[in-house]
């Protein structure tokens, strides 16, 4: 291939570089073919990698000769940097000196993993199983191979892109359960089946895989698959398979009938409690989305605030409260269960007041009812730097039982009080009412998969 023109980058979409599957980079969308060796692409994929940060030249040496570096390690990462920076010149990308790294800006190009990051994590925070599936089709398509097929082994493959591996599984994970909800069983299956040979230990994977097998008509290939599972953990681990793969064995044996129906797209297991998940798009709407927003008779499974200890894993859950707060709460609830379950009556009746407020803007006595709570939740939170730098408020554990109230009452705030409130809207499904938010106003259900068909 002929060498590009000499021109400066105009826009970060300029230069694409690709490091999931064969390394790649693309100019104005054709595909650029440097001059550089194999090692010096290797050394561009991690620059890349962790763009805006400087990585020790140390570092370096020892992911390009895998903690075999040789003496000369250094003075070949300098010739390989003068290399790289010829051949990045026309494109505008530029390798920084840092003191006793280097450095690749952050900006001046696009990278395939950050676009795939990003598609995965806001598929997570979606609520229509449809959006959801479209973007992690978009996010999933992203990878060509295994990450730097060309250039990395397998142990270098986990030192640089474990995390982002994790991700890729863990999507399409999310991505099968969403085809469920939609009905798509047969092509949940299909993808899943290699997938779980690859990785015999990922029971959210195996379960699935045996629910899609079984809604595709075939029990023994559902029976199978946890049956091939059992074997590996038992075999090469020694343990069994967790409680609810076991259970959900038990269930496809007797042919139980809840199994038919979608897999509720809005629970997730913290602590050992079931909590509401992502439905509502804010903390406060999955507060409220259980019995107080169903319009008919009790649904089986609907409340998901069946005692204190769910209410402190939903604390934990939605950030307020790390796991080590959470297990002291659960602890102390047990020491005094009368105090707890005190604390559960008060969050129960916020949550009624609560989802009245949102359905009616002009109800002052929900109002009045939810800003004496807010008001004692407010005097409480205390602003933090988490890990990444970023601000966040925590309720201190120092607040006791009533930290998870507080977090309810905080969040419940901090709806009332952002536009977001004049967005809510309740599900028109039959027997439903849960609230969610909706900027389009064109939404009418919670999920189109299941209380949109059913009207």
């Amino acid at each position: 291939m002929a060498k590009p023109t000499h021109h400066r980058l105009t826009t970060p979409r300029d230069m694409d570089i690709h490091l999931l599957g064969p390394f790649e980079i693309h100019h104005n969308g054709g595909r650029v073919e440097l001059d550089v060796r194999r090692q010096e692409r290797l050394l561009l994929a991690v620059l890349t990698l962790e763009a805006g940060k400087v990585i020790p030249i140390d570092r370096l040496a020892d992911l390009l000769w895998d903690g075999r570096d040789p003496a000369t390690a250094r003075h070949a990462i300098h010739t390989y940097m003068g290399r790289l920076r010829t051949a990045l010149r026309p494109y505008g990308l530029e390798i920084v000196t840092a003191g006793a790294g280097y450095l690749l800006p952050a900006d001046g190009h696009a990278l395939d993993a950050n676009r795939f990051s990003s598609l995965a994590h806001r598929a997570a925070e979606v609520t229509d199983p449809a959006e959801r599936l479209r973007l992690l089709d978009d996010a999933i398509a992203l990878w060509r191979g295994p990450f730097l097929a060309d250039l990395a082994d397998d142990r270098l493959r986990h030192r640089l892109a474990a995390a982002l591996d994790e991700l890729r599984l863990s999507s399409i994970e999310l991505r099968a359960e969403a085809q469920l909800s939609l009905g798509l069983h047969d092509q949940a299956a299909a993808e899943l089946t290699p997938l779980a040979e690859e990785h015999p230990t990922r029971e959210r994977l195996a379960a699935t895989l045996m629910i899609a097998l079984y809604r595709s008509g075939r029990q023994a290939g559902a029976l199978a698959a946890y049956r091939a599972t059992r074997k590996f953990l038992v075999d090469q681990l020694g343990i069994e398979p967790g409680r609810e793969l076991r259970s959900l064995n038990d269930r496809i044996l007797r042919n139980d009938p809840e199994l038919v129906r979608p897999a509720p797209a809005y629970a997730v297991k913290i602590h050992g409690q079931w909590l509401p998940w992502s439905i509502g798009g804010h903390p406060a709407l999955e507060f409220c989305n259980t019995y107080a927003g169903w319009g008919g008779p009790p649904l089986a499974g609907s409340e998901w605030l069946r005692g204190y200890a769910s209410l402190a894993a939903w604390a934990g859950h939605v950030g307020f409260a790390d796991d080590a707060t959470v297990r002291e709460l659960l602890r102390a609830a047990e020491e005094r269960p009368g105090e707890a379950e005190a604390v559960l009556m008060e969050a129960r009746a916020l949550r009624g007041h609560l989802y009245a407020c949102l359905l009616n803007a002009d109800d002052a006595h929900a109002f009045h009812a939810v800003a004496p709570l807010a008001d004692e939740a407010a005097r409480f939170a205390v602003f933090v730097r988490d890990e990444g730098g970023l601000g966040r408020w925590v309720l201190p554990p120092s607040t006791g039982l009533r930290l998870p109230l507080h977090v309810a009452a905080y969040s419940a705030a901090g709806l009332l009080s952002d536009a977001r409130r004049y967005t809510v809207c309740r599900c028109q499904g039959e027997n439903c009412g849960w609230l969610f938010l909706d900027s389009t106003g064109r939404r009418k259900w919670c999920s189109p998969a299941t209380c949109g068909q059913a009207r």
